[in-house]
């Protein structure tokens, strides 16, 4: 948490504690059933759990909580309540049955109003405006209309493996390159440079900070919201600094990709895509409401942009992880391949043909969740569920790190196992699939997750058909030990490993240099 000066604190400290006393009163007059509040943490008067609230790694923290207060968990920081779900059944209840009151979105004043992120689906608040952009984004990235874009999905794969061929050990440089390829490419029809591309590095600066801010309470503005009127100057007010800078970022990336398609169509060397199609289609219809649908589209963009360019990179960064530090499913994978394939490179209609990819997929979805507390809901009104008493205004988390690695679903939920989800050669209907968690929950579902899907299979499937990945090597010749390790955030990566990726063979060395552009 970036931590203002105590000063700072001090001149908050007054109107908190009124607050805090107005919120008790409130509470009163909301609950006239007298129902309990879910079991958690007691905290203390006025501050609450503060000193118990979790900020790095807070999934590992609420997973231990659950096994103390059990799958629900309610605690409160300087009178913000926090309702924090630890299994399918909880998520389900109230994110899907009851979705009317919880999928709107908490007023992060971090990210909303110091970032500036207030106008993309993913943090619009739930109401009009945000039905309005989930339709156009659905329009373009449903599941009937994704294959689409599987030409180019292959394309930038093709061209990920050539670019590991020549320098294999930044193959995390070359893995977000891959993605921002193709959702670039997706979205606006751009073709971006092999390094140091300004939409790629706008998009990439965003994530940093959005990983940094996105978790409720991850800056004492969210807490505080009145310290946000301290002047920059001001002792601890580092943190609006930083705001500052990513919110220079958040304006390019918004206004970048949207302004170049606008003018490449004006000059008419503008290629299909989703920008072209948005503005062409407000230019024809050329209605009232043309406007704003072209503001709408351009923000579409913008979180096609930021859900493509990276988040999907944690996912494969923990695929070469897990080859790493498991050969033999490697093993396996590569022995399918090679069965279906014989020597060619796999296209997405191998995919029927292809379970055990297939499974690990899911497993790399599932072992390392990109978000493991997903993007937080809010409860609009007051509720009773379950006996308990849930009060106006609080942030509810769905822990989908627990529930992926629950021991009850998932045996030695920490291994790295795609069999685990196979029965007689066949996907396994029965094993929970990952989607319930690893792509948000309720209303609030990523509606991006069919093209991260293919994505992801088209990466895993050419990956292994052509190269072998092990672990580095220390100026000694000795493997380097590779740690299962994850970064804090919003967005949680693998920690810095070292590995090798060499070709399987010479036929597999041709391959990856004979793998030419495939056209429309």
């Amino acid at each position: 948490m970036d931590i203002p000066s105590n000063s700072t604190i001090l001149c908050a400290g007054g109107l908190i504690l009124l607050w805090w006393l107005y919120g008790l009163v409130k509470d009163r007059q909301n609950n006239p059933n007298r129902l309990p509040l879910p079991p958690g943490p007691k905290g203390y008067p006025i501050i609450g759990s503060l000193f118990d609230f979790p900020i790095q790694k807070s999934w590992l923290v609420y997973d231990k909580w659950f096994k103390i207060y059990g799958d629900m968990i309610y605690f409160e920081v300087l009178g913000q309540p926090f309702l924090v779900l630890g299994s399918v059944k909880r998520t389900y209840d109230l994110f899907e049955r009851r979705s009317s009151n919880y999928s709107d979105r908490p007023r992060l004043p971090m990210v909303n109003e110091m970032m500036r992120w207030e106008y993309i689906l993913t943090f619009l608040p739930y109401g009009g405006w945000w039905r309005r952009q989930r339709r156009v984004f659905h329009d373009y990235f449903h599941p009937n209309i994704v294959h689409n874009y599987h030409n180019i999905q292959l394309n930038t794969t093709r061209a990920f493996l050539r670019r590991l061929l020549k320098s294999p050990d930044d193959f995390v440089l070359h893995i977000r390159h891959a993605f921002a390829s193709t959702i670039i490419k997706v979205a606006y029809g751009i073709t971006i440079e092999e390094e140091n591309d300004p939409l790629a590095t706008n998009a990439e600066i965003s994530l940093e900070g959005l990983t940094e801010a996105g978790n409720p309470g991850s800056f004492l503005v969210d807490l505080f919201p009145i310290i946000k009127y301290v002047p920059d100057w001001f002792p601890g007010a580092g943190w609006k600094r930083k705001a500052a800078r990513w919110r220079h970022f958040n304006k390019l990336l918004r206004e970048g990709g949207w302004g170049q398609v606008k003018d490449r169509m004006k000059a008419g060397t503008a290629e299909p895509c989703i920008a072209t199609a948005i503005i062409g289609k407000t230019l024809d219809e050329g209605t009232p409401d043309s406007a704003e649908e072209e503001l709408v589209g351009r923000d579409v963009c913008v979180v096609a942009l930021l859900g493509g360019a990276d988040t999907t990179v944690s996912t494969v960064q923990s695929f070469f992880m897990a080859m790493c530090l498991y050969p033999e499913a490697q093993k396996k994978a590569q022995a399918e391949l090679d069965n279906v394939l014989g020597g060619r490179l796999p296209e997405f209609n191998d995919r029927p043909n292809l379970p055990y990819i297939n499974a690990m997929v899911k497993e790399s979805m599932r072992w390392q969740l990109v978000l493991p507390l997903g993007v937080a809901h809010m409860c609009t009104n007051e509720d009773e569920y379950d006996g308990y008493y849930i009060p106006k205004g609080t942030i509810v988390i769905g822990n989908g790190w627990t529930i992926l690695h629950d021991p009850e679903v998932f045996e030695n939920p920490h291994t790295y196992n795609p069999d685990r989800y196979l029965k007689d050669g066949k996907i396994d209907p029965t094993v929970r699939d990952p989607s319930v968690a690893s792509f948000g929950f309720g209303r609030r579902i990523c509606p991006g997750r069919f093209l991260s899907d293919n994505s992801l299979f088209s990466i895993i499937a050419h990956v292994l058909a052509v190269y072998d990945i092990r672990p580095g090597l220390d100026k000694d010749g000795k493997e380097i030990e590779v740690k299962p390790e994850m970064t804090s955030g919003l967005l949680s990566y693998p920690e810095r490993f070292a590995c090798r990726i060499t070709p399987r063979t010479k036929n597999a060395e041709d391959l990856i240099n004979n793998s030419g552009l495939l056209m429309d």
